[in-house]
């Protein structure tokens, strides 16, 4: 890749970054989206999406990802497949060094993502997308009238409990503790629930046959294995941003997400943050969408300014 600067380099392909080049390309900037896969990121791996408006029927992560590209391709967007190993952002022009050369760029978006923390247990890989879950708000529609089982005991486990427990026939939560660690407002709408609890338990394995059929379950304290039927298992153990390569220049909160208001204006003048990458109640397509939006703006004021 010869070295070209830039209006505009984003950081990541998903919805916020397409959004992002969508906005600031249509603005007549010169855009550029790095991604390391394949556009769209964690939605691209997401079988059916049934919350993100204008597809009656839904539409597969996949599809909507190609969709993103080819409307920032209208526009003049360019899109390098490489992995950024490096970035200088207080630097003017801002550095990106990749695996395919050097990019500058006036502004930086960074729209990297972040990955669900896995439970890394046999079977989990293979029914990804095919029983293996990981965002109740996204996938719990297709669990409707069914039997799910639910691995965690934080805010998002408890959420995403209460949320199942209105659609599916029946919900189980397994924590490893004796409580969970979810703030108090969510402990009365559990306990009048028909949530059914199982402490001091882990999933130990995925059992499947060409679908989800069942969760291999072990006591922590007395090592007793048991195993419960199901049609679907639902990770909520944690998220992990993809913000290593930041440390030192951005600032992080104690997760490791870019700490950056509803303006994406991070601590460094001139790059923004966007989508799930950065501190925010909700990490939704829609949402990470509408960062994208916010960030051009102001991305836009700033290189006026120059």
């Amino acid at each position: 890749m010869k070295e070209k600067e830039y209006d505009v380099v984003i950081v990541g392909g998903g919805p916020g970054g397409y959004t992002a080049a969508l906005y600031a390309a249509r603005s007549g900037f010169s855009v550029l989206v790095l991604e390391k896969l394949s556009p769209g990121g964690q939605m691209a791996t997401t079988e059916q999406i049934d919350n993100y408006p204008g597809f009656e029927d839904g539409i597969d992560g996949y599809t909507l990802a190609t969709k993103m590209k080819k409307g920032a391709d209208r526009f003049g967007v360019e899109t390098a497949f490489a992995q950024v190993d490096e970035m200088e952002l207080t630097a003017n022009p801002k550095k990106l060094i990749t695996s395919e050369g050097e990019v500058l760029g006036r502004t930086v978006i960074l729209a990297m993502g972040a990955s669900p923390r896995e439970l890394d247990v046999p079977g989990e890989q293979e029914m990804r997308g095919r029983g293996v879950a990981y965002c109740a708000a996204c996938d719990g529609m297709m669990y409707k009238n069914k039997t799910v089982v639910i691995a965690g005991g934080g805010n998002t486990a408890a959420a995403d409990a209460i949320l199942l427990s209105k659609i599916c026939k029946e919900v189980h939560l397994v924590h490893r503790r004796d409580q969970l660690r979810a703030s108090r407002i969510y402990i009365e709408p559990l306990n009048n629930s028909n949530i059914i609890f199982h402490w001091n338990t882990r999933i130990t394995g995925v059992l499947h046959e060409k679908k989800v059929i069942g969760a291999k379950l072990e006591d922590v304290n007395t090592k007793e294995v048991s195993y419960l039927p199901c049609d679907g298992i639902f990770v909520a153990v944690g998220r992990v941003p993809d913000t290593a390569i930041l440390e030192g220049q951005v600032t992080l909160d104690s997760h490791g997400y870019i700490q950056a208001d509803e303006t994406t204006r991070t601590n460094i003048p001139g790059v923004f943050a966007v989508g799930d990458v950065r501190t925010k109640p909700m990490r939704q397509i829609i949402t990470a969408a509408s960062d994208g939006a916010v960030a051009s703006k102001y991305a836009e004021e700033f290189l006026s300014g120059m």
